[in-house]
């Protein structure tokens, strides 16, 4: 009995309930139709059969019913005839006889309607139960595949081989959920390891210094060369660990917002980023858009800084902001295949390996503009520069800018 009541409160005992009563409701309405319309017309039917027959012939004492003898119609009574004596009697016989057969007819009617009812509640409870076992069959395979999944096993797919349907879409929407997740799992573990790897690095390179630049009884010169070097070391780690916390917060979401004229903005990050001996060409269209003006001030820092790290000598520095939304840093540089383009915006992938030279940087620069643009509802966007120029094009499109008037937008900064 316990057995029963757990099964009625699973998915498949509702989903049996509910297609039996339906089945049985059917089943049940059909009968009492069926009953209701023959008996509305067995009476006159049994009726009229009975009155064509009787009193046509009547077996006398004695004599035996020819059972292949073809029934005769009775005597119909002409216009303005008087019946005869008999023919009362033989007509309250023939009420007699057709109540007693249509009476019959219905009880037994009613009897096998009820035996056909009580055999198809069995069947339709067994149709329901197998019924809902195939509806639910995808969702067990669901259930099965979650259950055995872990951070080991992420690339299982329930691949559900099923015609187009709810339960289709579920599992390839399931499927994609999952390739998702083990496309994050995977990136937080190469994120971890090599921020990791960046932070032991220097670590190492201040225990050498320490244990061996500072060995023995070391002079004030050989002293002051290893001081640098640990404040170089320290200043790299201190800013290392500074983009790792930006990243985490850009990351989170933002927390307070305003209006942001994205345009000035740039021009200021412009004018505070050495800018070397390159070539600067700026156009800053009128651009105001919604944001943190902290993170959206580190998105262009870290894009310009980009610019200059990896530009050549004599090399270009682009800036510009559209009416349309968009913000542009581009430059010159070596040549970058477009294959590796979409490397370049995950944390801690450069274009050459690192050498941890001074003035080097982590490869956080692009991802963490990457990751304030996402905060902010904007797309990230960069591709190679052909040669001989060859450097990177950056562009950010924001989607809810506010556009100018159209006399406003030839009024834009431009300068080189």
């Amino acid at each position: 009995m316990r057995g029963v009541l757990t099964a009625l409160r699973t998915e498949r005992g509702r989903l049996t309930t509910l297609y039996g009563a339906l089945l049985l409701l059917a089943g049940g309405g059909l009968v009492a139709l069926v009953y209701v319309l023959v008996g509305q017309g067995l009476y006159a039917s049994v009726s009229g059969a009975v009155s064509t027959v009787s009193p046509a012939f009547r077996l006398q004492e004695g004599d035996k019913a020819d059972v292949g003898r073809r029934p005769e119609p009775a005597r119909t009574t002409a216009p303005g005839e008087s019946p005869t004596t008999e023919e009362p009697a033989s007509y309250a016989v023939t009420r007699n006889l057709t109540n007693a057969v249509t009476e019959a007819a219905q009880h037994r009617l009613l009897t096998v309607s009820l035996i056909a009812l009580a055999a198809f509640a069995v069947l339709s409870i067994w149709l329901a139960w197998w019924m809902a076992g195939r509806v639910l069959r995808p969702v067990a395979v669901i259930t099965g595949t979650a259950r055995r999944l872990s951070g080991e096993n992420l690339d299982e797919r329930i691949a559900l081989d099923a015609p187009p349907g709810e339960l289709k879409e579920l599992a390839d929407t399931f499927d994609a959920m999952l390739g998702r997740m083990e496309h994050l799992v995977s990136a937080q573990r190469r994120f971890a390891a090599n921020a990791a790897h960046e932070l032991r690095t220097p670590l190492a390179v201040q225990r050498a210094a320490a244990e061996i630049g500072l060995a023995g009884d070391p002079s004030p010169e050989r002293v002051a060369r290893i001081r640098e070097r640990l404040i170089g070391v320290a200043d790299s780690s201190e800013h290392l660990i500074e983009s790792l916390l930006l990243l985490a917060v850009s990351q989170e979401g933002l927390e307070s917002t305003g209006r942001v004229d994205l345009a000035a903005l740039a021009a200021a990050e412009l004018a505070a980023c050495p800018q070397q001996d390159l070539a600067v060409e700026r156009t800053l269209a009128p651009l105001t858009v919604t944001g943190d003006r902290i993170l959206l001030g580190h998105l262009v820092r870290n894009l310009l800084a980009n610019a200059v790290r990896h530009n050549r000598a004599g090399g270009r520095l682009g800036l510009a902001t559209s009416t349309e939304g968009e913000l542009t840093v581009s430059n010159t540089g070596p040549v970058i295949d477009p294959a590796d383009v979409p490397r370049l915006l995950e944390p801690f992938r450069r274009r050459a390996e690192r050498q941890h030279t001074a003035g080097e940087g982590v490869g956080l620069g692009l991802s963490i503009a990457a990751s304030i643009a996402r905060a902010h509802g904007a797309e990230l966007a960069a591709r190679a520069n052909p040669a001989p120029d060859g450097g990177l094009t950056v562009s950010v499109r924001f989607p809810e800018a506010d556009l100018p008037a159209a006399g406003q937008r030839s009024a834009g900064a431009k300068g080189g």
